[in-house]
């Protein structure tokens, strides 16, 4: 090694940096890709490597500083070639990993820890942001421990196997979006809007294609006249077309304006910096009530009912209303009645893989596109429709997806690339900045919620009402969410007489969209916190009261309607997890942590349908290999959802064989059949009926080809391994597959009949009044995923869905400013829950075994996150005699109400609430 050249995993590079490039990009150049970008700002660690034995943020370093020094990626992080370090076998031996995207960060951080480091890993591991796991995954593997079990023939359900891609992840082999290396790759950068509602007059471009190495802009002149939606789902109907791809008005600070392609980022973004837009400003509005109310103005005019948008004149996109039974004659039964207004703010689902896509047209002229995407197969419906190509010329495809949440549900980076690589015949590449993630994506819908509820004296429920006001910002992408919130937090409970007036309003805002819960966290946190007050007005334990008034397993499930729905009880396990969590809090410590601290305890529970409305359609295959083993082919993206993992024990266990001799391919609208998506937890009962129902069918085959071979009847053979045994004999699958006899079953899914997953969360906190501190003393979840397929999997969903409610419950809260701007852009002003935040949550299943699943199991992926935050709420309810109506509960305000004796009112500033 010269003092010109860097050696990286043991190797000289003399290329020299550019001027003013970070270390990271340098690596990423020269192949290195376990290197990951997730915020370049030094916040989130997932770009960690050693320079000289030291673990640094790659980001945050000039290229040039590591001339002449050792650099160490996770690729040349094992000593030995072929053999992994003690860390990385530590991790998958736990599993301390989900979507996989900040792993190698991870574990580079966690190499160099000495003993000392290791006992306060709350310090240690500050630098490095984890999203999906909750962290005690990640804590058990510095630990040492181990939970994976060794895959071996029969029932492979109930068992704790590890992920298939487990060893790619924590080597950094593991291939995410960008992670590709395209010849002749141009770059696509952004201008967006400064102002919340403009139209645009007119975009001198002269400039901008004057800089050397751009080599097209795009503005509203070259955009498709179509309008379309930015949300998939199956039904295209079920959401507002209200969307172009680039629009002479923009309708929030930060929509695309113009787009300028560049064979580099740098030329791209100097292309955008000089665009000279003229706009002419048009009057805001932030507030989803002022924007209801006439004169306000008007976000869609001329857009209606072919649009799909309920009443565009008020600026409504979807509008819900329904009432059974006799909701006044129901309060004026009560006994009891409680009413009050509950608002849940911004969220960012703050994955750490940003939006991104690379496109380019094949040898064949066909338009190949790679993205990060929980729905490759509805994202080249709408390319096709967008840009009238047939479906046979479209191809979209995902390597592994470094997180979603339901972010990666949209169509946001494929359109643009789709366009310019069309238009100009290169291949293209945008990634968003996480400025762009922060402020030109989706978020969780901004809610507020009015609330009545009655009781009789025993208990009963008399009489429910709310009324939901959801901003979806400034396009309805996923405003028909509201029919979803304003179902099953309702229909959980039984009672007579039940109202429901919802409504989805457009703002002049950045978009809402669908977020982990897809809106039931929302009127969950309203709901549940009225039913702990109502039982307080009563006198009644809140267990006892909820198991008094919720369903059960007979009794029909009612909202605000009685028109039926295909959703069904595929299996009851409410009841124990209600006892579940009442009896870990009975038996938990109840000790104040010190002098002065206020102690409480409170329980929410949550009901989630199993599959979204309107259909959800999945189709598998798996056919024999001619070395006797399987391939199974489904169309569901992985990113951390386990889905990869719980499809090949679903197979192996029907073919009575192990998971290792199950090859998977997925996520490929080429190489797999159809598939809606990895969304609505529908990966396992969709999907994965998909799965088995394929398998059964090839198992079907194998015993009747070998039944033939050995002239006995079908019903004398059976699986076995890598073999059929009929009889005394053994036939190996390896030769019923030689003389080109092709074995395949097929098996499909349509997301109905629907069943319902249940949730139940439990807090004991203590608050100190004099900061506003709320300290978690005890945290208890329990679940009904029916039969839980991987345990091991399914506990760390529910504390990955933990530790994001609690950050969203607690603090984290996106801040707009009275222009409508959001000003938390990065990870350092927008707190996502680090590995000191998160409380371990104790995980209690219940023992269920659900009909309409494959073999009797149940989602698990976005319902854990739902009863969180009221059950944190109802704590600290109980602890302070405050009812906290308006999240987050953030220290300043916990404790400026403590000092008030009540909830701080949340401020008004120019007509904004700020929560919005």
């Amino acid at each position: 090694m010269t003092p010109r050249s860097i050696e990286v995993n043991a190797r000289s590079f003399t290329a020299q940096p550019r001027p003013g490039q970070c270390l990271r990009t340098y690596l990423r150049e020269l192949g290195w890709h376990g290197v990951k970008k997730g915020c370049d700002a030094g916040d989130c660690g997932a770009c960690t490597v050693h320079l000289d034995g030291v673990p640094v943020h790659s980001c945050l370093l000039p290229a040039y500083r590591a001339l002449g020094h050792r650099v160490t990626t996770i690729e040349g992080l094992a000593p030995d070639v072929g053999e992994p370090h003690p860390v990385q076998r530590a991790f998958l031996g736990a599993q301390g990993f989900q979507c996989g995207f900040c792993t190698a960060g991870m574990i580079m951080t966690v190499a160099a820890l000495d003993a000392e480091q290791r006992q306060d890993l709350g310090r240690a591991l500050k630098g490095n942001l984890c999203r999906c796991t909750g962290y005690r995954a990640i804590e058990d593997a510095v630990n040492g421990l181990t939970h994976v079990e060794h895959s071996g023939p029969g029932d492979q359900v109930g068992r704790n196997l590890p992920a298939p891609a487990g060893p790619q992840v924590v080597t950094g082999a593991a291939r995410f979006t960008l992670d590709a290396a395209v010849d002749g790759l141009t770059h696509l950068k952004l201008l967006r809007s400064p102002y919340a509602h403009a139209r645009i007059t007119a975009i001198d471009t002269s400039a901008a294609v004057a800089v050397p190495g751009v080599l097209a802009v795009f503005t509203h002149e070259d955009a498709p006249e179509k309008l379309y939606s930015t949300a998939r789902h199956e039904d295209p109907h079920d959401d507002p077309a209200d969307t172009r791809l680039f629009d002479d008005v923009v309708r929030f600070v930060g929509q695309r304006v113009a787009a300028v392609l560049a064979d580099s980022v740098a030329a791209a973004e100097e292309g955008c910096r000089r665009l000279v837009v003229d706009y002419e400003v048009l009057p805001a509005v932030f507030d989803p009530e002022e924007a209801m109310a006439p004169g306000a103005p008007t976000l869609h005019p001329g857009k209606g009912a072919e649009q799909r948008i309920a009443a565009a004149e008020r600026n409504i996109a979807v509008e819900v209303h329904g009432e059974v039974g006799d909701v006044e004659a129901g309060f004026a039964a009560a006994d009891a009645v409680y009413e009050h207004t509950f608002v849940s703010h911004r969220v960012q689902h703050a994955h750490l893989e940003t939006h991104a896509s690379i496109s380019r047209l094949d040898e064949t002229g066909r338009l190949d596109v790679r993205t990060s995407s929980q729905v490759p197969f509805l994202t080249r419906g709408a390319l096709c429709d967008l840009f009238d190509r047939p479906e046979p010329t479209v191809r979209v495809h995902c390597g592994r997806v470094g997180g979603g949440f339901g972010a990666k549900q949209e169509m946001l980076t494929e359109d643009l690339v789709a366009l310019a690589t069309l238009r100009t015949g290169r291949p293209v590449q945008l990634e968003f900045t996480r400025q762009e993630q922060f402020t030109a994506t989706t978020t969780r819908h901004p809610t507020t919620v009015q609330i009545k509820v009655g009781a009789r004296r025993d208990g009963t429920l008399t009489a429910m009402r709310l009324r939901v006001v959801s901003n979806t910002g400034a396009y309805g992408n996923h405003a028909a969410a509201m029919f979803h919130s304003c179902h099953e937090a309702v229909s959980v409970y039984r009672c007579p007489n039940k109202k429901v007036d919802g409504y989805a309003v457009y703002t002049n805002t950045m978009p809402a969209g669908a977020y982990r819960g897809y809106g039931l966290s929302q009127t969950i946190f309203a709901v549940e916190s009225a039913m702990d007050e109502l039982a307080r007005a009563l006198g009644i334990d809140p267990t006892a009261f909820r198991q008094r008034n919720v369903i059960g397993p007979t009794d029909p499930m009612i909202a605000h309607s009685t028109e039926p729905e295909d959703v069904e009880i595929g299996s009851y396990g409410l009841d124990q997890c209600l006892a579940l969590v009442d009896a870990a809090l009975h038996r938990g410590d109840r000790t104040a942590p010190g002098p002065g601290w206020l102690v409480g305890q409170g329980i929410a529970l949550a009901m989630i349908d199993t599959v979204p409305p309107h259909g959800h359609r999945s189709r598998a295959r798996i056919s024999l290999r001619a070395d006797g083993g399987y391939e199974l082919a489904v169309g569901t993206a992985e990113f951390g959802n386990g889905t990869s993992t719980v499809h090949r024990q679903l197979a192996a266990s029907v073919l009575g064989t192990s998971v290792d001799r199950i090859r998977l391919r997925q996520a490929d609208t080429d190489v797999v059949a159809y598939d809606t998506g990895a969304f609505g937890s529908t990966g396992i009962v969709v999907a994965g009926l998909a799965a088995t129902r394929a398998a059964q069918a090839l198992r079907d085959q194998l015993i009747v080809a070998a039944a033939a071979r050995t002239n006995l009847d079908p019903s004398a053979c059976e699986l076995d391994g890598d073999a059929v045994r009929c009889g005394g004999v053994r036939l190996p699958l390896a030769d019923l597959a030689q003389g080109g006899w092709e074995a395949a079953g097929e098996g499909a899914c349509d997301g109905t009949p629907r069943s319902v997953a249940f949730n139940v969360h439990g807090f004991r906190v203590a608050v100190h009044p004099g900061t506003g501190e709320i300290r978690i003393m005890q945290s208890v979840h329990a679940a009904d995923a029916g039969r839980v397929v991987n345990p091991m999997q399914c506990r760390g969903q529910v504390e990955g869905g933990v530790a994001q409610a609690l950050g969203a419950a607690m603090y984290e809260s996106m801040v707009l400013d009275e222009t409508g701007r959001v000003t938390t852009e990065t990870f350092r002003n927008y707190h996502v829950p680090a590995f000191g935040d998160v409380p371990r949550t104790e995980v209690h299943f219940a023992d269920t075994v659900d009909r309409l699943g494959p073999l009797g199991a149940k989602s698990m992926s976005e319902s854990p996150f739902n009863p969180v935050a009221p059950a944190l709420a109802n704590a600290v309810r109980d602890a302070t005699g405050i009812r906290f109506g308006t999240l987050p509960l953030s220290r300043d305000r916990v404790c400026l109400s403590l000092a008030a004796g009540a909830e701080v009112p949340p401020a008004h500033t120019a007509g904004r609430h700020p929560h919005e």
